[in-house]
């Protein structure tokens, strides 16, 4: 299968690093046009040079915007006001046990994580019904359905993107767009890298060792039994976000290692 996004403009949220970095070097290699988002100026520009490196014929620019305010999803929808593939990845994690979670949190984590992808999908999916075609995708996580007891603010926030994915799938019925999340699993990006770099720290382990460890305790029904690629979850997004994937929507598409231990 040769997947060709030519002609396409993709706008990936938080491309500046991690997993939408990634994504938005998957759609740059299939030929589309990328606008690359973060919410500085330097990163977007460095992303833009890294991922213009890959374009396959397509344009890559970059707009600075901080898409957890309504006003930075202003900035970036009147900058760039029509898009073919929304890739809704913009979002923030962080472990904090839920009695030490004060009420900010949880409407910082709401703001980025879900109000982000509702406040931009409102602005562009109408012209995708318009004009009989588009794409938007969630990038949610496995903890939508296993919330985890260490990021229980974090998992309401993935439980919501699948809500909000389904019932914007069913507002496509006959048309060729669509809308799917994508749910990785534990995954190997820059924070997630930090993160892991604490931990053998804290426990004075090599930076491998608390990552298989990581796995073992905290994920023990991964059946891959080790962090996923950023690679390995952008191929999933830039598959659904093709005309290949035209009979995938309104779906929850794991990239979580068999983690989830059902058939369905």
């Amino acid at each position: 299968m040769k997947i060709d996004l030519s002609g396409k403009t993709a706008l990936v949220t938080g491309s500046t690093a991690g997993i939408g970095h990634a994504i938005a070097k998957g759609l740059a290699a299939a030929g589309a046009n990328v606008v690359v988002n973060g919410r500085s100026q330097a990163k977007v520009d460095a992303a833009v040079a890294a991922i213009g490196k890959l374009a396959a014929g397509g344009k890559i620019i970059g707009v600075a915007a901080d898409v957890s305010t309504a006003d930075g999803c202003d900035a970036l929808v009147t900058a760039y006001p029509d898009v073919d593939i929304l890739i809704n990845n913009a979002g923030i994690f962080e472990p904090k046990g839920f009695f030490d979670i004060p009420d900010e949190d949880w409407v910082r984590f709401f703001d980025v994580n879900v109000m982000s992808g509702i406040r931009l999908s409102r602005a562009y999916m109408p012209a995708m019904l318009s004009r009989n075609w588009g794409r938007i995708v969630f990038i949610a996580s496995e903890s939508a359905i296993m919330i985890p007891k260490e990021m229980i603010h974090y998992g309401m926030t993935k439980t919501a993107q699948l809500s909000v994915s389904r019932g914007l799938a069913e507002m496509t019925r006959g048309t060729a767009v669509t809308v799917n999340a994508v749910m990785p699993g534990p995954t190997m990006s820059e924070g997630v890298q930090t993160f892991v770099a604490d931990l053998a720290k804290q426990n004075g382990q090599s930076e491998a060792d608390a990552a298989a460890n990581f796995v073992k305790q905290h994920r023990p029904g991964s059946l891959i039994q080790r962090f996923a690629s950023v690679e390995e979850v952008a191929n999933m997004v830039v598959y659904v976000s093709s005309k290949e994937a035209s009979a995938t929507n309104g779906a929850a598409l794991r990239v979580e290692g068999g983690l989830i231990q059902t058939i369905a």
